[in-house]
């Protein structure tokens, strides 16, 4: 299940209902710049970084796989809220010991990169994932499984790294052995039953006929190869990441969903060619909660944008869509869908890989009547209103991908069912 815009689709909500008809729900890339909002039966609002959504049911395992960036404070962070709240993570969670170790040491240099960039700000999370995906490429990083193994070597590692860094940033103040003592002697025990080799774990859990959920995190549109590069994360959230960041083959995947948003937000800097201002922003923004799960930065509004999630389908192979927050479009007067970019004056059919293309495209819009009618106890497609299903069915026409839930709703169970 991925996400197929900037991010901020809803993933987590469909991944929480599915979960109970699956026996692993597994992450494949990105850190905790990730956050994913879910409720539980009783309406408990539950925010997750590292930790795979499908942690709220039981009979679920989660994984965590060898393309994710791991910061083990913020990881224990969350285990230790999930036990306030009665959720067991001992023997149901696991983490690659493929996993990159991301170090507060990362944090520093990401702050350091966005600073010296000014004007020119990417607007990351800070969260160190760039840094310590930009190790892992250069070679020079720590896996879970240097942790697990000789305390010296992981130390010696460690000031490598550090020293690397300081090269580049020497500002960055990093108490190094302090952080060898709290990694080798506080966090390497407690983190130890958490271990597997995720490879070995999700194939057999395959071979033996279990159920897998995959949960992207970010979004297509942030994707570092797909995305509106350089405003992109530092992973690919697409299919490839999926199958690099798992060690599960392509053949494997029987269904491939796509979540997006009945509109579009983003954070951060980076082209978007359907962006709203102004008032009508601010309502969106309001009635959509658009605050960022991990940062709480206010997201940036845009119509749904279906040249984007077209390239989406296409670099993905969605076999179907969730769309999601259709509630937050109701009350308009009126609701815009971009079904086509102009550049120069000109049709075009593709999204241009330049920032400074992509900036300059136009928008060619649709226009459809909004509904009035409060749509949150809605279950099935013809209880929504007649302009709602009119507003769906064009998305569907237009993305050629048969659209099957529909998000009406916060709630856990505030979903429509549409049948193809």
């Amino acid at each position: 299940m991925l996400g197929s815009q900037w991010g901020d689709e809803g993933k987590g909500k469909l991944v929480d209902i599915l979960a109970r008809q699956y026996n692993m729900i597994a992450r494949a890339q990105g850190g905790a710049n990730a956050g994913h909002t879910i409720y539980n039966d009783e309406g408990k609002k539950f925010a997750l970084h590292l930790i795979p959504s499908g942690i709220l049911h039981e009979s679920a395992k989660c994984l965590v796989g060898n393309g994710v960036v791991v910061h083990c404070p913020g990881f224990f962070e969350e285990v230790d809220k999930l036990a306030k709240d009665g959720i067991r993570c001992e023997g149901r969670l696991f983490i690659s010991d493929r996993a990159h170790l991301l170090f507060d040491l990362h944090k520093e240099v990401d702050g350091a990169r966005e600073a010296e960039l000014a004007g020119g700000m990417i607007g990351t999370t800070k969260r160190g994932i760039g840094p310590c995906y930009a190790s892992k490429a250069t070679r020079n990083g720590l896996r879970v499984a240097d942790l697990m193994g000789d305390p010296g070597v992981f130390a010696e590692k460690f000031r490598t790294l550090v020293a690397d860094a300081k090269k580049r940033f020497p500002e960055v103040n990093v108490d190094v052995e302090a952080e060898i003592k709290l990694y080798t002697e506080v966090l390497k025990p407690r983190l130890i039953p958490y271990v597997t080799d995720s490879v070995s774990t999700i194939n057999k859990a395959y071979r033996a006929g279990k159920k897998i959920l995959v949960e992207g995190a970010n979004a297509t549109m942030l994707d570092l190869d797909f995305g509106t590069y350089p405003f992109v994360t530092s992973s690919n959230p697409s299919i490839g990441g999926v199958i690099s960041g798992l060690g599960l083959a392509p053949q494997k995947y029987g269904a491939v969903i796509g979540v997006a948003k009945a509109y579009t937000t983003r954070v951060g800097a980076g082209p978007y060619p359907t962006e709203i201002f102004g008032q009508l922003a601010e309502d969106l923004r309001a009635a959509g909660y658009e605050y960022g799960t991990t940062t709480g930065r206010p997201r940036r509004i845009g119509w749904l944008d279906i040249p984007a999630l077209n390239h989406a389908c296409d670099v993905n192979g969605f076999t179907s869509i969730n769309l999601t927050k259709l509630d937050v479009l109701t009350g308009l007067d009126e609701i815009l869908l971009c079904t086509g970019y102009k550049l120069d004056g000109k049709l075009i059919d593709y999204l241009p890989s330049a920032v400074k293309d992509y900036e300059r495209v136009e928008c060619v819009y649709e226009k459809f009547p909004g509904w009035q009618e409060d749509i949150s106890g809605c279950r099935n497609f013809n209880d929504l209103p007649e302009n709602a299903r009119a507003y769906v069915q064009r998305c569907e026409d237009l993305l050629q991908c048969p659209i099957i839930w529909i998000g009406v709703g916060a709630g856990r169970h505030a979903m429509v069912v549409k049948n193809t």
